[in-house]
């Protein structure tokens, strides 16, 4: 599904990713893992075109490197950044109809949206800027997922958040996989990426230290004191 060779990118003269390779599989949830400040999440800002990339990102076969964001989007990548970005004086179900792409349809549909967040469906017609952390989070997601991406990347959905909707966002993550949708997913909580993840990466100085399965990381010690504990 993504290929990832080779990727450096600079935010001015910082270099910041220093050849990263990742890969994420058909129906698989792939976490890149590592302390803040490492470039987890400028990889998927160079991968989305955010960011300008040096090196190969192929997506389905097909080289995207270079390409215009909205292009990425198009071919059926979805980004749900850090800071979620929602158009808070638009109202909820204004926020999931941006979500929707021309000519291209869709699995996901505002019904699904509204079965699984029914607190959405009830303030469908509320500004979107009145929500709850966790609410807007739901939102985010679902309005990308609207687009019907073949790949969502999600940044951090789960900072911030109280105990009890970090477990709604976990269970959404295993429906979207289930759905047939792949993920990529930058986390901070360990237990999460832990219990949800088919594998995952660490990432330490601008590239990945570590490469394997959840078993692999519990049982690796050294690579958990090294790069990711306080």
């Amino acid at each position: 599904m993504l290929e990832v060779r080779d990727l450096h990118a600079y935010y001015g003269k910082s270099h910041i990713l220093q050849g990263v390779d990742l890969a994420v599989r058909e129906r698989e949830i792939v976490s890149i893992l590592g302390r803040n400040g490492v470039g987890r999440s400028t990889a998927l800002k160079a991968i989305m075109g955010d960011v300008p990339p040096q090196g190969v990102i192929m997506f389905k076969g097909r080289p995207i490197a270079g390409l215009k964001s909205y292009e990425i989007a198009r071919l059926g990548i979805g980004y749900v950044p850090e800071n979620r970005d929602i158009f808070g004086a638009l109202t909820v179900e204004q926020n999931l109809l941006l979500g929707m792409k021309v000519g291209r349809s869709t699995s996901w549909s505002m019904a699904d949206t509204y079965r699984l967040f029914p607190v959405l469906g009830e303030r469908r017609d509320a500004p979107a800027g009145v929500l709850s952390g966790g609410e807007q989070q739901m939102l985010t997601i679902c309005r990308t997922l609207i687009g019907n991406p073949d790949l969502i990347m999600i940044d951090e959905p789960t900072e911030g958040l109280a105990p009890q909707m970090v477990e709604r966002i976990a269970e959404l993550l295993r429906t979207i996989a289930e759905r047939g949708i792949s993920i990529l997913l930058v986390e901070q909580k360990l237990t999460i990426a832990l219990r949800i993840s088919h594998r995952l990466y660490v990432m330490g100085h601008g590239r990945m230290v570590f490469e394997g399965s959840p078993d692999d990381l519990r049982l690796d010690r050294s690579v958990r004191q090294t790069w990711l504990e306080v």
